[in-house]
């Protein structure tokens, strides 16, 4: 698989290097010249949108779909282009970790560090339903964490546009799979609810450190699809750090595996973090949030880069301890 050497200019954008790659195709770094800003590149691979033409039409959907979206919590999209046959679309560059890389170093979160992680991703989600939109692969790697304490909601790249058709037919699930919800998994057409579920395996891992419903090893008998319905995984009563009983129940409430019984919306599951959290601004998050990042040592101070601690108010630092 090539990539673009550093330097070159790609439609108003220059390649400074390489953040990965996988079976879709890359992600690169690059910086918008116009306005002198970083940005991600995707590109797919050409071959795979030979291969399979609707990913061509689902990669389009993504721009304009999170195009369409301007909020904090969700990762700005600034273009979209060919170049030399090949698609790409420019992000917003977060200079941080994603929360599965963050989760592998550190485990288990503080409640009130993940509470507010998932206050902000509750905020990113609510923007995306209200857009008429869903996720659809909501994932620790798809959530951004960066150095000055943001969230953001990355990646739509399995988002569905509910003004649209789908680009799956009947019966195909795509996602995730320990982070889909049963009616995901069997291929069924989902709602915002499916997103909620999905939230509520990434908060059940943040509180204990893996996922709730895991893939089953190799000469198990079962299926993911079976645990999941029967709605049976290890509960958070029992934890050696206590967590508050509200913050069981919205984990609780997420994953029932009937959609009917789960928290009706994001609106809701972003008013009952704010509840738990005693209404903190996305200021006040983000500060006691960088704080305990700095301390954990999650980032390490760059050569000529000046690191200003501000300590948060008596209040704010109560609360995300």
């Amino acid at each position: 698989m090539s990539v673009a050497p550093v330097g070159r200019r790609l439609a108003g954008f220059t390649i400074e290097g390489e953040l990965g790659r996988g079976g879709m195709g890359l992600v690169l770094r690059a910086r918008q010249e116009s306005l002198d800003r970083p940005a991600v590149l995707k590109k797919i691979l050409e071959e795979l949108v030979v291969q399979h033409p609707e990913l061509e039409a689902r990669f389009e959907r993504e721009a304009h779909a999170a195009a369409r979206l301007h909020h904090p919590n969700v990762v700005a999209v600034y273009d979209r282009f060919r170049h030399r046959g090949a698609h790409y679309i420019a992000t917003e560059y977060v200079d941080g970790v994603d929360l599965a890389s963050l989760l592998e170093k550190e485990g288990a979160l503080p409640w009130r560090i993940a509470a507010g992680i998932a206050l902000e991703i509750a905020r990113g989600l609510e923007a995306i339903h209200a857009e008429g939109m869903l996720h659809r692969d909501l994932k620790p790697q798809n959530l951004l964490i960066g150095r000055r304490g943001e969230v953001k909601v990355a990646d739509f790249g399995l988002v569905l546009d509910s003004s649209g058709t789908s680009l799956t037919q009947p019966g195909i699930a795509l996602g995730t799979p320990p982070y889909m919800a049963p009616e995901q998994l069997r291929g069924e057409r989902v709602d915002p609810r499916a997103d909620l579920f999905a939230f509520g395996c990434v908060l059940y891992e943040m509180l204990v450190g893996r996922t709730p419903f895991e893939m089953p090893a190799e000469g198990e008998h079962g299926s993911l699809l079976a645990r999941v319905e029967s709605g049976r995984y290890r509960r958070l009563g029992a934890r050696p750090r206590p967590i508050p009983r509200p913050l069981r129940a919205i984990v609780r409430r997420c994953l029932k595996p009937r959609a009917s019984r789960r928290i009706a919306s994001a609106t809701e599951l972003r008013r009952r973090l704010e509840s738990l959290l005693d209404r903190p601004s996305s200021v006040d998050l983000r500060r006691g949030l960088a704080s305990w990042l700095w301390e954990r040592r999650v980032f390490e101070k760059r050569e000529n880069e000046t690191v200003v601690m501000v300590a948060p108010e008596a209040g704010v630092r109560r609360r995300m301890r």
